[in-house]
């Protein structure tokens, strides 16, 4: 008799430095990778299950609020597989919380927000212990023209010289609902310096290397490399795919919460 499969929703969090982004890949220490040998401990070794992520973040990228599916051929005690799966998963990595979901519920497919923050410091060199969570720029910014420059972003625009090596056939419009540099406010630490900025920007979905593309032109733009007026022409839909921009590291990208549109069921 074939057995039932069980689909349970799992958030978590996860500080990414250690690790060669969320997806499994052969021969290196990711997320995905971490996660998948902490259930299969704990289920014994003896059942069936996959997992599938809701967002593939890079290398040293982390996530405040992330989740995964798991589809196990086995029915949980969602109590007790909780406390042994997070009991079991290293320091770095923390089960939110878990619920059991039906096969009409697809992680990928459902409807979501995403909320990312890029956490930044310019001028003196930050302390060592900064750069898992921080970006340190020595240049001088002119935070106040990137302040202005991040607001061109809101709305519908194209994307494409904001993105890296995009799949063929994906539409490069997007949507961004809200985009913000502040004074950082969020995290805080003893060895973080005095002052510290947060990018924030939100949207439906974003495209491989997409942040990190629209903050390093950001960058670009604070230290006077590039103009509000390049920014505004490379939002207008043409062909050009050429990246403003530079891919700023990916250590000060935090995939800060998901919510989905639709009610989980």
């Amino acid at each position: 008799m074939k057995k039932q499969r069980h689909n349970y929703l799992i958030e978590i969090q996860y500080i990414g430095y250690r690790f060669h982004g969320w997806m499994v890949q052969p021969g290196l220490k990711t997320v995905q990778g971490m996660i998948n040998k902490t259930i299969n401990f704990v289920l014994g070794g003896e059942i069936k299950y996959k997992t599938l992520g809701t967002s593939r973040t890079d290398t040293y990228v982390s996530a405040n609020h992330s989740a995964f599916e798991l589809f196990v051929w086995e029915e949980l005690n969602e109590e007790e597989f909780f406390e042994l799966f997070n009991k079991n998963l290293p320091n770095d990595i923390r089960a939110l919380s878990i619920q059991k979901v039906g096969d009409e519920f697809n992680i990928i497919q459902s409807s979501k927000r995403k909320e990312y923050q890029y956490l930044f410091s310019f001028g003196t060199k930050n302390h060592p212990f900064c750069a898992p969570f921080m970006t340190n720029i020595t240049h001088d910014l002119d935070l106040e023209l990137m302040m202005e420059g991040a607001k061109l972003y809101v709305g519908e625009h194209y994307f494409g010289r904001f993105c890296k090596q995009p799949k063929e056939g994906v539409s490069l419009v997007r949507k961004i609902d809200y985009c913000e540099i502040k004074e950082n406010d969020v995290m805080s630490a003893s060895f973080f310096p005095e002052k510290s900025y947060i990018f924030h920007v939100h949207g439906k979905g974003f495209m491989r290397h997409q942040v990190r593309l629209m903050i390093g032109t950001l960058f670009m733009l604070g230290k006077g490399e590039l103009s509000l007026e390049d920014i505004k022409n490379a939002l207008k839909a043409s062909d050009d795919r050429t990246p403003l921009g530079y891919v700023a590291p990916a250590s000060g990208l935090n995939l800060h919460a998901i919510s989905y549109e639709d009610e989980v069921k």
